[in-house]
């Protein structure tokens, strides 16, 4: 039986429970031409002692959803798209708060697109699809979550704005969560280009917390009535144990007694690998006592010296106002910068905060050099990314001896994060691509805001136009009871052991990019509101040092690509191009250029990556393309370097450098008696000619020393 839950732009058609009935749950969603389909299965017998949850999410769209079979040598789906992959995460982050502390199963929830219009927005179809499948599925699940957008128009925020509204909406927000409790954001303001500027559009503190009231509201209302319609078909859940610690009597006790001083000393120890290191040290220690019970196995007691670290660094925080680096609950790590570290490349920076360092490189590309990709919303058409961030996490960066591996969901989402960041500053430029990378060489938390706050050093290095520089900072919360802290510039371990990971960027007027994870089951507008104005003092903080780094900066532009734009006769474009475009292919070649002509208005457009073959290359279309006669151009006197274009029996032929030929005759060429052309100069050989006269469309030429 379908279920129909009509909404304000749409309604939502969902089969529970009657497709794919083999898997624990299942959810044929359909809005509009839309259709997805969401599974969730669980391994009952997979079960592990270990307090963590082996949830897989896979999101997976099908070419034929679209009317497409898939490009390439291989005409099947093979490795996600970028896009799937960030789904998929946003999807995991949403979903796996939900399940009960102990439950340690493997769930895999897979979800299909299996038909596509242009106006679905696929992520949260995909959110909701899933939260369906796992709710009426026989696990121990009975919260519903959704996702609702909000757009920004005029001012004024719209609510799950459609692909029209969303083309002129200045912000994209996305929220998870509840009927009574916000489980993840993410936010990104949107640039718009007015004449030839891309304006930046940070959405001030106020504002988000407005527009996240909205989405609050938006999705209570959602939620209550999917429980409604869902609590009819729910299956009855499985009874699965769930992993209860039983730990060993006295242990805590002694723990606490013994070791709590030598456990707050290991805090200071700020790399993890480190940490790591002492926490197993003092549990051999602890184990190979000989007033230690043989059943304090040293698993077990490492887990506890892990719980009561977590204690007192906590405590720390809320009782003393000190972190375990000794920092106040507001301040912000040493920062260092440098810039244009790297000779050869087009701009770099080394940003240091504290224990994590980010090196990030510009790198500037034509058109072609533009990341294709094909998305399910837009068509059939393949699209071009003309702006990346690439993120690399390496296990060195935090002391790990592990192998670089390929690019992961962490990474992807990292990017796509600074990408969110940046973006909405970079000023467009037409025919170029630009590509930042952040090689993360050290780590202790927050590489995004680091690779933010480099790459908009890095943009700024390579001599780009942006409309301000971008910071980026990640805020932590930690709260017992009626107690909290907001904490400024986490580090790992504050991210590992606090309650809230929420990462904000842009400039000191507001937000271009936003993420949170909301450990804590949701937060009240008013610690909300609190968090976002403690984050915008260390943003502004932050740019001062920025700025101060920007004004020493020094632009290599000889290595940098450069574009020529200017206009020709049209009567001269058939000349620039050439028998069957053999001219042109000519210049794009020996100059290593692009080069575009509009044949209706003799516009022509010179893109190439080294300064000087840009210019050479447009000076040679201009000379080819100069319809002046001769006598505009020449007169007597005027001396020349040119090259022996042809020879005949009264003279050679000179090429000269401000278009034309002209004729060097025989009697010219030397002071002495020249029986052969041939026997005195070869073609291409180069030598210096006068302007002897010219008589029309005749130049007459002798060599300089005669």
């Amino acid at each position: 039986m379908a279920i129909e839950i009509p909404f304000e732009k749409s309604s939502e058609i969902y089969k529970l429970n009657e497709i794919a009935k083999q898997a624990n749950g299942s959810a044929w969603v359909q809005e509009g031409e839309t259709v997805l389909l969401a599974t969730v299965t669980v391994d009952e017998l997979g079960g592990s002692d270990d307090d963590f949850l082996p949830l897989t999410v896979q999101y997976i769209e099908k070419s034929y959803s679209v009317g497409k079979i898939p490009g390439g040598y291989i005409k099947r789906e093979g490795k996600p798209s970028d896009f799937e992959t960030l789904t998929s995460r946003v999807v995991d982050r949403a979903i796996r708060p939900l399940f009960p502390k102990g439950f340690n199963y493997p769930v895999q929830l897979t979800v299909y697109v299996l038909s596509a219009d242009e106006n679905a927005d696929l992520q949260a179809l995909a959110l909701k699809s899933a939260s369906s499948a796992l709710y009426v599925s026989n696990l121990p699940v009975r919260k519903s979550i959704s996702a609702v957008r909000i757009g920004r128009i005029d001012n004024q925020f719209i609510v799950n704005p459609t692909a029209d509204e969303k083309s002129k909406s200045t912000l994209d927000l996305f929220v998870a969560g509840s009927k009574s409790e916000l489980l993840m954001i993410e936010m990104r303001s949107i640039g718009k280009t007015e004449g030839e500027l891309r304006v930046e559009n940070a959405l001030p503190e106020a504002d988000l917390i407005e527009a996240l009231n909205l989405a609050s509201e938006t999705l209570s209302a959602m939620n209550s009535k999917y429980e409604e319609e869902f609590d009819k078909v729910a299956r009855e859940s499985l009874e699965l144990k769930l992993v209860e610690k039983e730990l060993p009597e006295g242990l805590e006790k002694f723990v606490e007694e013994n070791y709590s001083e030598a456990l707050k000393e290991s805090l200071t120890q700020l790399a993890q690998s480190e940490r790591a290191m002492i926490l197993v040290n003092i549990a051999r220690e602890i184990v190979g006592r000989e007033d230690t019970p043989e059943e304090w196995e040293e698993k077990t007691v490492l887990e506890v010296l892990q719980a009561r670290k977590k204690v007192i660094m906590r405590a720390m925080v809320l009782n003393d106002g000190v972190r375990a680096d000794g920092r106040g609950i507001r301040d912000v790590r040493p920062i260092t910068i440098e810039t244009n570290v790297l000779p050869k490349v087009h701009g770099s920076c080394l940003f240091t905060r504290g224990q994590t360092q980010a090196l990030v490189t510009l790198t500037m590309g034509t058109t072609e050099d533009g990341q294709m990709f094909e998305e399910l919303s837009e068509g059939i058409a393949p699209q071009f990314e003309s702006f990346m961030v690439h993120y690399n996490f390496p296990g060195f960066s935090v002391g790990e001896a592990s192998r670089i591996r390929p690019v992961g969901r962490r990474e992807l989402g990292h990017g796509n994060l600074a990408k969110r960041a940046l973006d909405a500053s970079l000023k467009e430029q037409e025919g170029f691509t630009v590509r930042l990378v952040s090689e993360i060489l050290e780590s202790n938390g927050s590489s995004s805001m680091a690779t933010v706050c480099g790459g908009s050093l890095a943009l700024r290095a390579g001599g780009q136009a942006t409309s301000g520089l971008i910071a980026g900072v990640a805020m932590g919360m930690i709260t017992e009871d009626d107690k909290y802290a907001v904490l400024t510039d986490i580090m790992g371990l504050e991210d590992h052991d606090g309650d809230m990971d929420f990462k904000v960027a842009g400039p000191r007027e507001g937000i271009t990019a936003l993420q949170m994870d909301i450990k804590l089951g949701g937060i009240s507008p008013e610690v909300l509101a609190e968090a976002l104005n403690q984050a915008k003092d260390a943003r502004s903080h932050i740019l001062g040092i920025m700025e101060e780094a920007e004004s020493n900066i020094v632009v290599n532009r000889d290595i940098l690509p450069k574009v020529e734009e200017f206009k020709i006769s049209t009567k001269k474009v058939v000349d620039v191009l050439g028998q069957g475009g053999k001219t042109i292919k000519g210049i794009v070649d020996n100059f290593d250029v692009k080069v575009d002509i509009d044949r209706e208005n003799g516009g022509i457009r010179v893109v190439g990556r080294k300064s000087q073959n840009v210019k050479d290359a447009t000076a040679e279309i201009k000379r080819i393309a100069d319809d002046r006669k001769p006598s505009d151009i020449y007169s007597q006197g005027m001396r020349f370097t040119g090259a022996v274009k042809s020879m005949t029996k009264f003279g050679a032929f000179i090429d000269l450098p401000l278009g034309g030929d002209g004729l060097l005759h025989i009697s010219k060429i030397s002071k002495g008696r020249v029986n052969s052309v041939e026997d005195v100069l070869s073609v291409g050989e180069k030598l210096e000619v006068e302007v002897v006269a010219v008589k029309g469309h005749k130049i007459e030429l002798k060599r300089v020393g005669l």
